[in-house]
Order: C-alpha cells, then structure tokens, then sequence
C-alpha cells in the first residue's frame, strides 16, 4: 500500500471518529437537559379530598337567584304580584327584580295587616253601637247610651209607651234605660242640661247648677250604671225601687 492510499484511509478514520463524537455529544446534551426539566418539575402527590355539596337548590332558592321569570302560566295572584313588583321597581329604580319582589312582598304585609285591623275596628264598632259600651265596663264615664234612633230623636220619643211596653215583658233593664234618656229629655227641655249623646254623666253632672239636683242626678246615674250596665237581672221589688227614684225626680223637674 503506498504512501497516498494510507493517507486517505487515516482521513477517513478521523472523519468516522469526528462524526461520532459529534454524535455522541449531542446525545448527552439531550439527556442533560432532560434531566435537567425534570429536576425543576414539582409532582404534587398530595390525596385529593372529593368535596360534596349539599341542599344546593334549598340554599339558592331565594328572590336574590331569580334571574328570569314568567308569569304566562301562573294563577292570577302570581300575575298581580309581578305587575306590582314591576311597578314598584320602576317607581323607585330598583335595580334588580329581586329587590323589587321583596319590597313588594313587605308592601303586601302591611296591606294585610292595616286590612285586619279596620276588620277589627269595624266588628268593634258595630258591637259598641248595638249593644251600647257594656263591654268596656260600668264607669259612669262612659258614653251614656248607644247611638241609636232613639238617642237621636230623643225630644220625639214617647218614653210613656215604651216602659209600659218593656214592664209588661218584665224587661226592667230595659225599662230603666227608658227612664234614664227620659229625665235626660226632661233635664234638657228644662234647659237644665244640654243633651248630647255623645257626653257622659259627668259631663251632665257639672252642668247642673242646683246642687239638690246634683245629688238626685248622682243617685239616678248610680241606679242607671248599676242596672244598665250591670251582668245581671233585677227583680221586681229592685225595679220598683229605681223606679220610683225615677218617677220622683222627673215630677220635680216637670214643675
């Protein structure tokens, strides 16, 4: 082999050997920097907790989660309540239809509450009117009689009439009541008092000047309350008694 062959097969060898340790350093950089990324990869192995969530639909049922609503199926009331909760809004800029829906719901109690107590006052009322203030106790300062047409046509009325009428049925509370409004019809025809139905006795009782009066006043009251407003019935041998108290004083002021 001569001299040029040898030359060309050691260039050849050094190429190969060149060419592989490119090769070979390549790889290594390769694996270094793999190895490198997974040095700086953190691996949480840490258990994961399942977390469970309960009565999501009872906690998120509230006005504040309602986003859309409608109304095209619903009962009348239900349509109503909308129209007023969109008026509400409106009027006062809410901004959400959920603070709209609670104002309306609030303005609706107090509808219902300020409805009950005119119920209440009314049934009151009509009670207090027709059976007169017995409910409210015996005070002498109470209103004297119902406001009936009777009170009200008080110079009209025949009283005569009408005891004989209630001694005959043995109503003497109601005879007495009678007897009562008539000495009041007399006092006033005699310009001793000024009749009102809706003063009290007392409010009679300082208007009289005489103080003799006074006193037949007080006691004719005393048997009225007594009676009229007591929780039971009087008998015959009572009845003549107040009667008579009644009948007495009415001749001295007729006089």
């Amino acid at each position: 082999m001569d001299l040029v062959s040898k030359s060309h097969i050691l260039h050849i060898v050094l190429l190969f050997f060149g060419i592989f340790s490119q090769v070979n350093a390549t790889s290594l950089d390769v694996n270094t920097r793999s190895q490198s990324l997974q040095d700086d990869v953190y691996v949480d192995t840490t258990p994961i907790q399942k977390r469970e969530f309960e009565n999501i639909k009872d906690k998120y049922d509230g006005n504040e989660f309602i986003y859309e609503r409608t109304v095209e199926n619903s009962g009348w009331w239900t349509r109503f309540k909308q129209w007023l909760s969109d008026f509400f809004k409106d009027l006062f800029n809410f901004n959400s239809d959920a603070r709209a829906s609670e104002f309306t719901d609030i303005a609706l109690q107090i509808f219902y509450v300020v409805i009950f107590l005119l119920v209440v006052f009314f049934i009151v009322k009509a009670i207090i009117n027709k059976e007169g203030n017995w409910i409210f106790g015996k005070s002498s300062d109470k209103s004297i009689i119902p406001i009936t047409d009777i009170e009200n046509n008080i110079y009209e009325t025949d009283f005569k009439t009408l005891i004989a009428d209630a001694e005959r049925n043995n109503n003497y509370r109601l005879s007495i009541r009678y007897y009562y409004l008539w000495l009041l019809k007399t006092l006033s025809q005699a310009e001793v008092i000024e009749y009102d139905v809706e003063k009290t006795n007392s409010d009679y009782y300082l208007e009289i000047e005489n103080k003799d009066t006074k006193e037949e006043f007080s006691y004719t009251s005393y048997l009225y309350n007594y009676i009229w407003y007591g929780e039971f019935d009087i008998d015959n041998t009572q009845f003549e008694k107040a009667k008579k108290a009644f009948t007495q004083f009415l001749n001295k002021v007729k006089k």
